[in-house]
């Protein structure tokens, strides 16, 4: 059977008239290479679930693929007693039918499908899933990705998302669904009403910190970025006192098309400049953004007179360094990704401190006694006992708290970053990152740079080099390099480098890390990290041989 056999298969039982539609034009012109692209291979279902661009054929997102998913969860919790699922979407194209597709299956499973009132934010579907004693969770939402993407995301009943074996078990049930016409559905799901929501606003808002510190005095700008976090935040912020903050009206409410930015990510350039433009000409403390499913937050803050979006190792400190002055005890938790800055700081106060592979889902297994996690890519766990995963709404809240007790003290972040380096030395971060085409070229430059490991890097020689994905370094086997670089003869202490492909896009991702001691002044030392970051960057591009 040929690839244009299988596709006309698919055709004949697509349930989706758009999708029916972009595929019958594609087979009509005889369009061998998109064919290919849709029919050659599947979406692979793991720890991140499903994501990828809309379109017909299995390695796309599409309503055929998500049913299958969903008989997938739905045998797989049923082998294991679950009852219940509750699924949340977001207000990316398709969502709202993707998740009325997987409660219907859920329904006709025989277990409870509990779908949320209207496009909301990912931590409200991982609190709801706690809160109403679900035995798992879906969340429809592509996250930062571009506007022609999708996914599916799961959460088992913990609140946290899958993570091995849960996710090979349930990629394997998935397998074993058979035709779509054979996936019984109904329509007897409960749609739940906006208690869900309220009670997720009162647990995030009611924190330990936000009911001892009575500082609220700040001008924020926010940005949800065309995303759904404009509503849950505002009702955030108003249930704990503080004033509303100024919304960048263009980017307010939600819009699939992402229409004022390049790229839906608050990490990529320029897509806080409406938001920074808003702070210019206002009296604004500081700018917060969340991404479109609101489960990351980017925060800007005036240095010198200029604004500047914080690296998430910045925001993290900063976050750690709150909760450890006012007396938070418990773990401390980061990714082998993001600063060595925390394990420092978790140090010198006594607290436990776990390092973990990357993501959310390793993150918040770090021990039950877990208080903060973080990763450098935005994502903030600062109430694990509402939401046990990244929430940009809660860390905003935490963030605004943070830049009103440093207000009341005629202080900044900024200026709170510089003590922080004076007091635990200067661990300045960078990253290279490189988007490509074809994923086999990640691969590639992963191998090469296995098979001839560099001795020097930036001129720092490299002191040692672990195989990530040998599970030598005690953590579970993963695919990647990190490096240990010995600043010593430059006036650094130690340089460090992980490269790992990306999870959710086609990028090969490179962290950086060099640690300066701080003898003159905090600017000086800054200068020395930028200089040698630089030059390690160049190197390992040159390197890599990808760009």
């Amino acid at each position: 059977m040929t690839l244009f056999d299988t596709a006309r298969r698919w055709l004949a039982e697509d349930p989706d008239a758009d999708t029916r539609a972009e595929l019958k034009e594609l087979l009509d012109r005889g369009d061998e290479a998109a064919i290919a692209d849709r029919f050659g291979a599947r979406l692979q279902f793991g720890t991140a679930g499903l994501r990828g661009a809309l379109g017909a054929g299995p390695n796309r997102m599409n309503r055929a693929v998500v049913m299958r998913a969903a008989a997938g969860l739905v045998s797989y919790l049923k082998e294991r007693g679950g009852d219940s699922v509750v699924i949340g979407y977001d207000a990316r194209h398709k969502s709202d039918v993707f998740a009325r597709d997987t409660a219907a299956i859920v329904a006709a499973a025989g277990l409870r499908a509990l779908l949320l009132p209207r496009p909301l934010p990912t931590p409200v579907l991982a609190f709801a899933i706690r809160h109403l004693s679900a035995s798992a969770g879906v969340m429809v939402t592509a996250s930062h990705n571009p506007p022609q993407d999708n996914g599916y995301k799961v959460y088992l009943g913990d609140g946290g998302q899958i993570v091995p074996p849960a996710d090979v078990d349930i990629s394997t049930a998935i397998e074993a669904v058979g035709s779509l016409a054979s996936i019984p559905k109904a329509d007897d799901w409960t749609t739940l009403d906006d208690s869900v929501v309220e009670a997720y606003v009162r647990a995030v808002s009611s924190t330990p910190l936000l009911v001892k510190l009575a500082s609220r005095k700040v001008d924020v700008v926010y940005t949800p970025l065309h995303g759904v976090g404009n509503d849950t935040l505002l009702s955030a912020f108003r249930a704990a006192g503080f004033s509303d903050p100024e919304v960048v009206s263009r980017q307010a409410e939600p819009d699939p098309e992402f229409p004022t930015v390049a790229f839906p990510n608050p990490e990529e350039p320029g897509a806080i400049d409406l938001a920074v433009a808003a702070a210019k000409s206002s009296s604004a403390d500081i700018v917060i953004a969340n991404d479109p499913d609101a489960d990351r937050c980017a925060v800007a803050a005036l240095d010198g007179g200029e604004w500047r979006m914080l690296r998430g190792d910045e925001v993290g400190a900063l976050l750690a360094d709150f909760l450890l002055r006012n007396g938070v005890r418990g773990r401390y938790a980061t990714t082998i990704v993001s600063s060595s800055l925390l394990s420092a700081m978790a140090a010198r106060h006594g607290m436990p401190y776990s390092e973990t592979l990357t993501g959310f889902k390793w993150i918040v297994k770090a021990g039950d006694d877990l208080v903060f996690g973080y990763e450098e890519a935005l994502g903030y766990c600062v109430a694990p006992d509402v939401t046990r995963d990244k929430d940009g709404i809660s860390a905003a809240l935490l963030v605004a708290l943070l830049a009103a007790e440093l207000k009341d003290a005629g202080s900044s972040l900024v200026e709170r970053l510089d003590e922080i380096a004076r007091a635990y030395g200067l661990f300045a971060t960078d990253q290279l990152s490189i988007r490509v085409d074809d994923v086999a070229q990640i691969s590639a430059a992963v191998d090469r740079l296995r098979a001839n490991p560099p001795s020097e890097l930036g001129g720092l020689p490299v002191s040692s080099a672990e195989d990530l994905a040998t599970g030598e370094s005690g953590l579970p086997p993963t695919e990647g390099l990190r490096y240990w670089l010995d600043g010593s003869a430059r006036g650094h202490g130690s340089a460090r480098i992980v490269v790992r492909p990306s999870g959710t896009e086609p990028k090969l991702k490179c962290y950086l890390e060099v640690m300066t001691p701080v003898e003159e002044s905090v600017g000086a030392a800054r200068s020395a990290a930028r200089a040698a970051l630089t030059a390690i960057r160049d190197d390992l591009a040159a390197t890599l041989s990808l760009g």
